[in-house]
């Protein structure tokens, strides 16, 4: 028993291990291959949870946090290589580039340390640090070094406003549609990185439905629901 469950935190930690081969790829510009290993540490990230539970792993080994474990992972993926990428993309203003990757990374190291980061009803509250997907919508669409700029900035700002974020997996409303466009948009994702970044606009345009759904939806939710009241 306790093998099992340690061996479910080397799967776990073997996230590290994928950001660092994603970091590599990062240094040497190669984006789309960054993204496959920053793609396989997100499918590490979905499964480790549930064979956790499934093992009871916090009770056979207390003295290792799983928890704290997964965030130094998370940090790593989410955050601390998308950082990178964004900055050397060289697709930000150059002299606001430095600064918007600091506060990328102050930013995403406080948002993990608050526990209020997840709501009640399993949502995320504010912007949830994903900069691996803000990485990957800056190298899909490319916009003007001033748009990025701010537009980067914004959600780091964001990031501190206590609006309400989808959970891809666990929010219950609308889950149904929820989990068709997060598989759609996995597909899209995939296609996307196979072609270096070269696909059509429908899908440009799709991805950013799926993601303008993901980020916007339960605010648009409130806001309707304000206006009938």
């Amino acid at each position: 028993m306790r093998a099992r469950a340690f061996a479910v935190h080397l799967l776990t930690a073997s996230g590290a291990a994928l950001a660092f081969l994603a970091l590599l790829e990062a240094v040497r510009e190669h984006w789309s291959m960054m993204f496959v290993w920053l793609g396989v540490a997100l499918v590490v990230d979905g499964i480790d949870g549930p064979l956790a539970r499934r093992l009871n792993v916090a009770a056979v080994l207390p003295d290792w946090s799983g928890d704290t474990l997964d965030l130094v992972v998370d940090f790593l993926t989410y955050v601390f290589v998308p950082t990178y990428a964004i900055v050397a993309s060289q697709l930000l203003l150059p002299l606001a580039a430095p600064l918007i990757g600091i506060a990328i990374a102050l930013s995403g190291a406080l948002y993990f340390a608050d526990r209020r980061m997840k709501t009640g009803d399993n949502h995320f509250r504010g912007f949830p640090a994903l900069w691996n997907a803000a990485a990957f919508y800056l190298l899909l669409l490319k916009p003007p070094p001033v748009l990025a700029t701010i537009v980067l900035a914004v959600f780091v700002i964001l990031t501190f406003v206590p609006f309400h974020t989808l959970h891809p997996l666990r929010t219950l409303r609308w889950r149904p549609l929820t989990l068709a466009l997060i598989g759609l948009g996995a597909v899209l994702s995939i296609v996307t990185i196979a072609a270096d970044f070269d696909v059509p606009p429908m899908v440009k345009i799709a991805l950013c439905a799926i993601a303008g759904y993901v980020l916007f939806s339960d605010l648009a939710v409130q806001a309707f629901r304000r206006i009938r009241s």
